[in-house]
């Protein structure tokens, strides 16, 4: 749980006001722009940074009165992290695992077990510096669950992934919240978030968007992809239903067009289907998570209080 967190580096203010809870058994996405204070937020909560204003809760503790207690019950997976070069993958594991406490028995069945788990076992035996950037991105991930932790924060944990990877990564990550974990997500790659997430935050600026901010936005125009077997029948079926041509994309053999939140959509379908069209595709142009963060990032006008005057920025 996060309170009205706020921290600052000098004149910058990193977080200004940042509330939330990511509940157990869930996967809760991060999501905001660069710049936005996400890392210095998960700085925050893995108990590295101490926050200026507000309160956070970790499995019930304070990261700042009891760091211990947080860092027991927490797996932080940064964007990049060292991995000692000189050690080989399974000594960086059991390494790991000394530093949580666990004996050496205990820290060396949990690595054969992660070894197995993240596909790194034909590379065990190996030093740690000859790992490919996914690779040590794996390395970092199973580091992050050796203690077996009851909250997982990660920072861009499909990085440097190949697509395989990244989809036994979304699997795992279904596992884990499913065992009852709770798991904080953070990444750019918001298809990828769209596909594992539950629930999302979004901050921008180093504030969190309203909950009625974001339900505005579920219901804000998008672009909704149609693909038909016959696209003359599709143009025709479209001008008569009265979607213009000038709000049409088409591209690759499918049509775009703008569409008011899902129950538009739905009945959009049930026309072109009743008009006789065969569609074999129809889907959003980009996911949920997209579409509410492009919504709430999309400059609009906005009354200046101190003026009067209309001035653009970003919507919170």
């Amino acid at each position: 749980m996060v309170d009205s967190l706020a921290r600052s580096f000098g004149d910058v203010h990193a977080v200004r006001d940042i509330t939330f809870t990511a509940p157990a058994g869930a996967v809760t996405a991060l999501i905001g722009p660069n710049g936005s204070g996400k890392t210095t937020l998960m700085l925050m909560l893995a108990s590295l940074l101490r926050p200026d204003a507000g309160s956070i809760r970790v499995a019930g503790s304070d990261p700042v009165a009891s760091p211990a207690a947080v860092r027991a019950v927490l797996g932080w997976m940064p964007d990049a992290l060292g991995s000692w070069d000189s050690l080989t993958v399974r000594s960086a594991l059991t390494t790991t695992g000394r530093l949580y406490r666990m004996n050496r028995a205990d820290a060396a069945e949990r690595a054969s077990v992660l070894l197995d788990l993240v596909g790194l076992n034909d590379l065990a035996s190996q030093p740690t510096r000859v790992l490919s950037r996914g690779q040590k991105q794996k390395l970092s991930l199973a580091r992050s669950l050796i203690h077996d932790p009851q909250v997982l924060l990660l920072d861009e944990p499909a990085s440097g992934l190949d697509p395989l990877a990244r989809a036994d990564l979304q699997v795992l990550v279904r596992r884990l919240a499913a065992e009852g974990k709770t798991i904080l997500v953070s990444s750019h790659v918001l298809a990828e978030l769209d596909e594992m997430a539950d629930t999302a935050v979004y901050v921008d600026a180093g504030v969190t968007a309203s909950a009625e901010r974001i339900a505005e936005s579920k219901t804000s125009q998008r672009l909704w992809r149609i693909r038909a077997t016959d696209a003359a029948a599709l143009d025709r079926a479209l001008t008569k239903i009265g979607i213009s041509i000038e709000t049409r994309v088409t591209d690759r053999g499918e049509t775009s067009v703008p569409v008011s939140g899902e129950a538009d959509a739905a009945a959009l379908l049930a026309k072109l289907v009743k008009a006789g069209v065969a569609v074999s595709s129809f889907a959003p142009a980009v996911g949920d998570l997209e579409h509410t963060f492009l919504d709430l990032n999309r400059p609009t006008e906005r009354p200046d209080a101190s003026t009067g005057t209309s001035t653009k920025g970003g919507v919170r």
